[in-house]
C-alpha cells in the first residue's frame, strides 16, 4: 500500500478520495502529517491555488502529496462563483449561505447551466503533475438530499434526475469532477 498526502483536512474530501482511490493507496491528511494552519490560497484561479497549496505543503515536509481546488461555474453568472465558490457568502466559508445567495443570483435567469470544475496539484520528487475533472449540469431551485457537500444539494449533473447529494457515492465518485480528477491521479501514480 502506497502511502500520499492530500493536503486538506475537509473530512468530506478526505472520505470521497479515499474511496476512489481505493485500498492500494493510504491517504493521508494534514491533521496526520502535523499540520494544523490555513494553507494560503491568493490566487484568481483554481489552477494556481491547487499548485500553491501543493507546494506549500511540499516545500513544508518534502513529502510527495497533492491538493486540488474545486469551483462551480456558473453559466449565466459569468463563471460565478469559480475559485470563490468556498466563501462565496463570505469567509466564514458556510454552504447553506453560500447556497443560499447562488440560488439568490440565479433568481430571474433562465440559464441554469453550470459546471463542476476540479484542479489536482502533484508533487512528486520536487516535479508537478496536473489533473483536471469537470462535469456539467444545472442548478436547481431547490436543495435535494442529504448526501456530499457543499453544493451537491442543488447541482445535477447531465443525464441525471438526482442531484450529487441524492446519489450513492459510489455513483457520485464515479461521474463527479473530484471522482474524474482522482481517476487520472490514481491512474499516474500506479505507473510511477
Amino acid at each position: 500500500m502506497r502511502n500520499i498526502v492530500f493536503a486538506t483536512n475537509n473530512k468530506h474530501k478526505l472520505f470521497e478520495v479515499q474511496n476512489i482511490l481505493g485500498s492500494t493507496f493510504s491517504l493521508k491528511s494534514l491533521a496526520d502529517i502535523g499540520f494544523d494552519e490555513d494553507i494560503p490560497e491568493d490566487f484568481d484561479t483554481l489552477d494556481q491555488n491547487a499548485s500553491q497549496k501543493a507546494w506549500h505543503i511540499y516545500n513544508r515536509y518534502k513529502i510527495d502529496c497533492f491538493a486540488d481546488d474545486t469551483g462551480l461555474e456558473v453559466d449565466a453568472l459569468g463563471g460565478e462563483p469559480g475559485v470563490y465558490s468556498a466563501r462565496y457568502a463570505g469567509e466564514q466559508k458556510k454552504p447553506y449561505d453560500n447556497i443560499l445567495k447562488l440560488l439568490r443570483n440565479l433568481k430571474d435567469k433562465s440559464n441554469r447551466g453550470a459546471q463542476f470544475r476540479t484542479v489536482v496539484a502533484l508533487i512528486i520528487n520536487g516535479v508537478e503533475y496536473r489533473f483536471e475533472g469537470i462535469v456539467r449540469g444545472k442548478i436547481i431551485d431547490k436543495l435535494l438530499g442529504e448526501e456530499g457537500f457543499g453544493y451537491d444539494p442543488i447541482f445535477v449533473p447531465d443525464g441525471y434526475t438526482q442531484t450529487f447529494a441524492e446519489m450513492d457515492l459510489n455513483l457520485k465518485n464515479r461521474i463527479s469532477h473530484r471522482g474524474l480528477a482522482i481517476a487520472q491521479l490514481a491512474n499516474f501514480l500506479l505507473q510511477q
